[in-house]
C-alpha cells in the first residue's frame, strides 16, 4: 500500500486532507443554502461520477453536513444497488441452463446475499439513530465494508474460473456497486479514530459473548455429538450443523462434538447460523474431507470441503481435507468468511488454493497448514500465530507460492500477517528440495498485503523471498504492501530480497506491532478468556 509507511495517526491526517474537509451550509427544504449540493461531496470520493449519478436518479434525501451523515448516505446507496444486482443475478438464473454460469450464478447470489447483510449491518451500526446493542465501532464498519467489495470481487473471479466472465459482468457492473462501497471506506477511513481499531468490549469481552459463553470455552461441554460409530446423535457433521442452525436463538455458543473419524462430507455453515463451536479429537484424529476442484466443475469459492460464514465461528482439533490432488487446480479445503472466527490446533490440507481466508477478521493458532501454489489466499485480516506452515510437491515445473493476499482497494484493513510461526517443508518437498522454488507470496491484487513477523525460515524459502503475480509482470509491486520483521532461520536474511516498492524490511516495534493480533484483528477485544491462547504484541 503507498500509505502503508506512515504512521496510523498520519495516515488519519492524509485521509482528512485528502477529501478537504470544510465545513458545508446548513440546508434548508432539502437544498443547500450555498448552492454547493451533494455533487461536492461526491468530488471528494474516489468515485466521483457513480456517486453524483446515483443521487441524481434518487431524490428525497436531505444534503449532508457532516461527513458521517454523507457516509450513512452513501451506504444506502451501495446497498441498494447491492439489492439490485442481486434480484438481477436471481432473474438470470431462472432460465440459465448452462452448468457452468448456474454454478457461478449461484456463488454470486449469496456473495450478494451477504453483501446486502454487511452492508445493513454498517447501516445500523453507523446511523445517528442506532440502538446501543446494534452500534458499531468504526473499525468494525470498516471490516464490514471491505468484506461487501470483497464479496463483489469473488463473484466477478469465480465467472473467470470457467471463462464466462461475459455472461455475468454486465449484470453486476452496470450496478457499479464496487465503485459505490470503495467510496464508502474511503469516507469511513477519514472517521477512523487514529490508531483506534478496537470494537465494543465489556470486561475483556465483546459484547456477543455472553457471561455463560465464557463458562463454555473453559469446559467445552456439547450440545450435540457427532460419531462415525453411532454413538452419537448424528453420523454427519452437515447435520447436526444443519439443527444448530434451526434453533430459535442464536445467541449463545452451540457446541458439536465430533468424535474420532474421516468424515468424507462438504459442510457449509451458512450466514445467520452464528456461534458454532466445533470440537474434534485432534487434528490426526477427527478429518473432514472432500475433493471438489474447479477442474471437476467447481468455482474456487465452491470447492470447499469446509465453507463456514456463520458470525463467531470457532474450530478445535480438526482436520479441514480436500484431496482433489495438484493435478486438480484450485482445491479449497478451508473457506472462511466468518467475523471474529477462531481455527486452534487444526489442519489445513490441500495443494492449490487450499485456505481462503475470504474476508473478516480471523485468528490461527498453533495451525498445521500444508499446499503448494497461492495455498493461503483471500482478503480477511487474518492472523497466524505459533503455526506450521508447509510447503507441498507440486506438479513438475511449478513453483509454491505461500500467500496470495486480494486486497484490491487501498481503504481495505485486511491482510496476512504470519507471527511467530515456522515454514519448513512438508514431507513430500524434500527430496526434491533443490528443484522447486517455494516464495511466500505474490501480488494478487493491487494492493496485496502480507506481513511476515518474527517467523523461522527454513531453506525452502528462495532468497529473493516474494514471486510477482506472473514472471515478469510488474502488476502491484509499486502498490503492494510485503514486509518481514526479525525472522530467522537459514532462508531469514534480507540481503537478496526483491527489491520491488512496494517491499519492505521493519526495523521498527512499532511498525511491525501494526500487525500483530492486539492491533490488526483487535484480538484483545474478543479473544481474552476463551481458552484460545494467543500473543497481543510481538
Amino acid at each position: 500500500m503507498m500509505l502503508q509507511k506512515f504512521s496510523s495517526q498520519s495516515l488519519h491526517l492524509i485521509l482528512l486532507s485528502l477529501l478537504c474537509l470544510r465545513p458545508f451550509t446548513t440546508v434548508v427544504d432539502g437544498n443547500s443554502t450555498s448552492g454547493q449540493g451533494v455533487d461536492r461531496w461526491c468530488d471528494k470520493t474516489p468515485y466521483p461520477d457513480p456517486c453524483k449519478s446515483y443521487f441524481k436518479n434518487h431524490n428525497g434525501f436531505r444534503q449532508p453536513t457532516q461527513l458521517s451523515e454523507f457516509r450513512v448516505m452513501l451506504v444506502e446507496a451501495a446497498m441498494d444497488r447491492a439489492v439490485s444486482a442481486r434480484d438481477e443475478l436471481t432473474n438470470s438464473g431462472r432460465n440459465c441452463t448452462d452448468c457452468k454460469k448456474q454454478a457461478v450464478l449461484t456463488d454470486c447470489i449469496d456473495l450478494y446475499g451477504d453483501t446486502i447483510m454487511q452492508l445493513n449491518r454498517t447501516l445500523q451500526g453507523v446511523s445517528p439513530n442506532a440502538v446501543a446493542e446494534k452500534r458499531c465501532s468504526d473499525f468494525d464498519a470498516q471490516t464490514w465494508l471491505s468484506t461487501a467489495l470483497t464479496n463483489t470481487e469473488t463473484c466477478r473471479r469465480g465467472s473467470s474460473d470457467f471463462n464466462v466472465s461475459d455472461f455475468i459482468t454486465p449484470i453486476v457492473s452496470n450496478t457499479k456497486i464496487s465503485n459505490l462501497i470503495s467510496n464508502c471506506l474511503a469516507i469511513n477511513g477519514a472517521l477512523l479514530p487514529a490508531g483506534n481499531n478496537g470494537t465494543t468490549t465489556n470486561a475483556g469481552f465483546p459484547t456477543w459473548v455472553s457471561g455463560k459463553d465464557r463458562r463454555l470455552l473453559r469446559t467445552v461441554r456439547a450440545n450435540l455429538v457427532v460419531a462415525k460409530d453411532g454413538s452419537g446423535q448424528f453420523t454427519t457433521v452437515q447435520a447436526a450443523i444443519d439443527v444448530a442452525g434451526r434453533r430459535k436463538s442464536m445467541s449463545g455458543r452451540f457446541v458439536i462434538y465430533v468424535k474420532r473419524g474421516i468424515y468424507q462430507e462438504n459442510i457449509n455453515v451458512r450466514l445467520y447460523n452464528d456461534n458454532i463451536m466445533l470440537v474434534g479429537d485432534g487434528m490426526r484424529s477427527t478429518i473432514i474431507t472432500g475433493g471438489r476442484s474447479v477442474k471437476g466443475g467447481y468455482t474456487t469459492y465452491n470447492s470447499a470441503t469446509a465453507g463456514i460464514e456463520g458470525l463467531h465461528f470457532i474450530a478445535k482439533g480438526i482436520a479441514f481435507r480436500n484431496t482433489a490432488g495438484p493435478a486438480k487446480g484450485q482445491a479449497v479445503a478451508l473457506r472462511s468468511s466468518s467475523d471474529l472466527s477462531i481455527f486452534y490446533k487444526c489442519s489445513i490440507e490441500g495443494y492449490q488454493d487450499t485456505l481462503m481466508v475470504h474476508s473478516q477478521r480471523q485468528f490461527y493458532r498453533e495451525c498445521y497448514i500444508y499446499g503448494t501454489v497461492d495455498f493461503i489466499f483471500g482478503n480477511a485480516a487474518s492472523v497466524f500465530q505459533n503455526c506450521l506452515i508447509l510447503p507441498r510437491r507440486p506438479l513438475k515445473g511449478q513453483a509454491n507460492v505461500i500467500t496470495a493476499q486480494g486486497r484490491a482497494d487501498p481503504f481495505q484493513n485486511t491482510g496476512i500477517s504470519i507471527h511467530n510461526s515456522r515454514i519448513v517443508p512438508a514431507p513430500d518437498l524434500k527430496p526434491v528440495l533443490s528443484s522447486v522454488k517455494t516464495y511466500m507470496g505474490r501480488p494478487w491484487m493491487k494492493y496485496s498485503r502480507t506481513v511476515v513477523l518474527q517467523t523461522y525460515l527454513d531453506s525452502v524459502v528462495s532468497p529473493v523471498g516474494w514471486s510477482p503475480w506472473i514472471e515478469g509482470s510488474g502488476f502491484g509491486l509499486d502498490t503492494l504492501f510485503y514486509a518481514e520483521y526479525k525472522n530467522t532461520g537459514p532462508a531469514s536474511s534480507t540481503r537478496w530480497r526483491v527489491r520491488w516498492k512496494g517491499f519492505h524490511v521493519l526495523g521498527r516495534a512499532s511498525d511491525a506491532s501494526a500487525f500483530t493480533v492486539g492491533k490488526f484483528i483487535a484480538g484483545t477485544a474478543w479473544l481474552p478468556r476463551t481458552g484460545i491462547p494467543f500473543t497481543s504484541g510481538l
